[in-house]
């Protein structure tokens, strides 16, 4: 059989990647970057209105540009015939949510709703929906209801239903407008096919849905009267699992990025999802951390259990007869980039340019035989918030041992500990649950791009880190989606796993623990534990006094 591609398609915070993969090896043949026109608006939308805090919002322009952009680039750089791609996959953050009128067409995009916020894309770490998370959260705890065991028995702001109630609740005529809204993965496959089809994975992680009972319509009537009705409305729709064609790319769009009309569209995935199909970390007891901008800790199991804290459990999730789990750190790679810009002086820069280095691989390397846990340092790596085990989305960082001598590499340090440490009361959370993890998998840039990164964690877990080879493990997940949709005597798969199986990379650089930096780091975790701990208090305190009213 001549060979043949499979396009996958991964929208990130700050940019999308189409990544173009052999769909018999998984190896990336061409990519192209497409970095969003408008960025992250959290400060003021495109026409300069200021926005409040906590949000962040996208123009959803920007994901279209990617697709007109990326796709047809990259097949050109791969010299690839459009009669030889087989399938078209995308993964997406989540839960990135836009309100749509009945064709798919974003409110943001029309007159009357250009300069609305809520009109726009609310993007995952959009956390302007924490009062209608606390009010959900009351509600479920004062009435019957146990869907939440899935779920660490948490409402997070950064999900979908909160951020729907939040626009209903602050825009009630935008609200009754939005013929649908629409996770922002779904969306591209409704524009590619003219199908609206939900995707179980970004249902059931971030929507309450599950294959069993559908969306918790009871809860949702409980919590307020702007909700009801909202599956069969403004949630309504298919909802297919990952694997599953979502339909075929329509002529229009077949014409306009240069591919075949026909062309399986496969249904969308979160992205870090699809990152475990991407390294082909789809086998039990293997824990896979995508670490981007923040960190997702997944693993599949056959076992359904209930694990408090964790962002969600799905059956069927991430492959076919098996439960999907995910938790979360809110910052990781946007915390040490927030440590570039606003903790680095000018100096240090300097110096950095003046080596032809990226100021973190600078830092890095003037770190040199700095030890493990001997900076006199210790972070909370809190600083959007804790999502997994705590949920506390309005939690903040600390930094204890600062001096007048302490040195910017020594905080760097400090922030990879951090960030370790999280990671570890992740992983033993789980395992206080009853889930086994004998293999960890690093995917993403970081674990690339930062070697004395990946040292820390190894030790800081005490276990070895398998780094995938590839920057990209989302996106060839999304082509692995694309694989599995597409026709089998096209060169498809019969399933996910199977297509995953093949194409999937976890790599073969692995980094091993150090024996001295296991007991450091054993030492010090601790200490993260106990200053945790006083920070919940202490935000529990602040959160009581700001609460009060003012004496007479």
């Amino acid at each position: 059989m001549p060979a043949t591609y499979t396009i996958g398609v991964d929208f990130g915070t700050a940019s999308g990647r189409v990544v173009i993969c052999d769909s018999s090896t998984g190896v990336i043949i061409s990519e192209d970057i497409t970095t969003y026109k408008h960025g992250v608006l959290d400060k003021a939308l495109p026409n300069g209105e200021s926005l409040p805090n906590n949000y962040a919002l996208q123009h959803p322009q920007d994901y279209l540009d990617v697709l007109h952009t990326s796709i047809p680039s990259a097949l050109v750089k791969g010299n690839i015939l459009k009669e030889q791609v087989i399938g078209i996959g995308v993964d997406f953050t989540s839960s990135t949510v836009i309100p749509t009128d009945k064709d798919g067409t974003p409110l943001c995009f029309k007159d009357k709703w250009k300069n609305n916020p809520h009109a726009f894309a609310k993007l995952w770490k959009h956390h302007g929906a924490m009062k209608q998370a606390e009010h959900m959260q009351l509600v479920y705890d004062q009435g019957p209801f146990h869907f939440l065991k899935n779920y660490g028995e948490s409402i997070s702001c950064e999900w979908m239903v909160p951020k729907i109630l939040e626009v209903a609740e602050e825009d009630f005529a935008l609200y009754e407008e939005a013929t649908y809204f629409v996770e922002a993965i779904d969306w591209i496959s409704f524009v590619l096919t003219g199908n609206l089809v939900r995707s179980n994975c970004s249902a059931g992680f971030k929507a309450f849905w599950d294959e069993d009972n559908g969306f918790p319509q009871a809860f949702f009537d409980s919590c307020s009267s702007l909700l009801a009705m909202l599956p069969q409305t403004k949630l309504s729709g298919t909802v297919a699992q990952v694997g599953d064609k979502a339909g075929e790319l329509t002529t229009d769009y077949a014409k306009l990025l240069q591919l075949r009309p026909g062309t399986a569209v496969a249904v969308g995935m979160i992205d870090a999802h699809a990152a475990v199909l991407g390294t082909g970390s789809v086998d039990p007891r293997t824990l896979v951390m995508v670490m981007g901008t923040s960190t997702c800790h997944l693993l599949v199991d056959q076992e359904s259990v209930e694990v408090p804290g964790i962002s969600g459990s799905v059956k069927n999730g991430i492959v076919k007869d098996m439960h999907a789990y995910e938790a979360g750190q809110s910052a990781v790679g946007d915390l040490f980039a927030a440590f570039v810009d606003q903790m680095v002086p000018e100096n240090i820069a300097k110096q950095a340019q003046q080596e032809q280095l990226p100021i973190l691989a600078y830092l890095e390397q003037k770190l040199g035989g700095v030890k493990a846990g001997s900076t006199g340092l210790l972070a909370l790596d809190w600083h959007n918030g804790n999502r997994s085990p705590h949920n506390l989305p309005h939690a903040s960082g600390s930094m204890l041992g600062l001096t007048l001598q302490t040195k910017s590499e020594e905080i760097f340090l400090a922030l990879m500990e951090a960030t370790a440490f999280g990671a570890r009361s992740i992983i033993e959370n789980y395992r206080d649950a009853g889930l086994t993890i004998d293999k960890i998998v690093a995917a993403g840039g970081l674990p690339l791009k930062n070697r004395r990164l990946m040292e820390v964690y190894a030790s800081v877990l005490n276990q070895a880190i398998h780094i995938s080879s590839t920057p990209h493990a989302p996106a060839v997940g999304a082509a692995i989606l694309g694989a599995a949709a597409a026709p089998k005597v096209e060169g498809g798969y019969e399933t996910v796993l199977q297509a995953s199986k093949k194409m999937g990379d976890a790599g073969n650089v692995i980094i091993y623990p150090e024996n001295e930096d296991v007991e450091r780091y054993n030492q010090l975790y601790t200490q993260y534990k106990r200053l945790a701990e006083f920070q919940i208090k202490a935000l529990e305190d602040l959160h009581s006094c700001h609460q009060k009213e003012p004496s007479t």
